[in-house]
């Protein structure tokens, strides 16, 4: 079973810099995505970011422009940098590692952006 390992969260405030890690059990250079979720309290979970095995990316409207994501297959390690960060960006992110036949997810990390 593949175990995903969320690291970086945290409290900061508005305006603010966190960088989330996701590493994962197995090789990441054959995943075919890599992708970011987040859930709020009271809402679904929602997409945030991707990142294809060719390095091609998309992201939600939402974080566009404030939030990087980005891969290291040497490491087994996806990552998300979070710029200019707002309260409504409080959620648990999740990591997800979609191999087309099999969808795995982190444990979750709570991101909190004071006011």
């Amino acid at each position: 079973q593949v175990q995903l390992v969320e690291s970086g969260g945290g409290l900061v405030q508005a305006g603010g810099s966190l960088r989330l890690s996701c590493v994962a059990s197995i090789s990441t250079s054959s995943i075919n995505y890599m992708r970011w979720y987040r859930q709020a309290p009271g809402k679904q979970r929602e997409f945030v970011a991707s990142m294809g095995r060719i390095g091609n990316t998309a992201y939600a409207d939402s974080v566009k422009g404030r939030f990087t994501i980005s891969r290291d297959n040497a490491k087994n390690t996806l990552y998300l940098q979070m710029s200019s960060l707002k309260p409504e960006d409080t959620a648990v992110y999740f990591c997800n590692l979609d191999r087309g036949w099999r969808n795995d997810w982190g444990q979750g990390i709570q991101v909190t952006v004071s006011s």
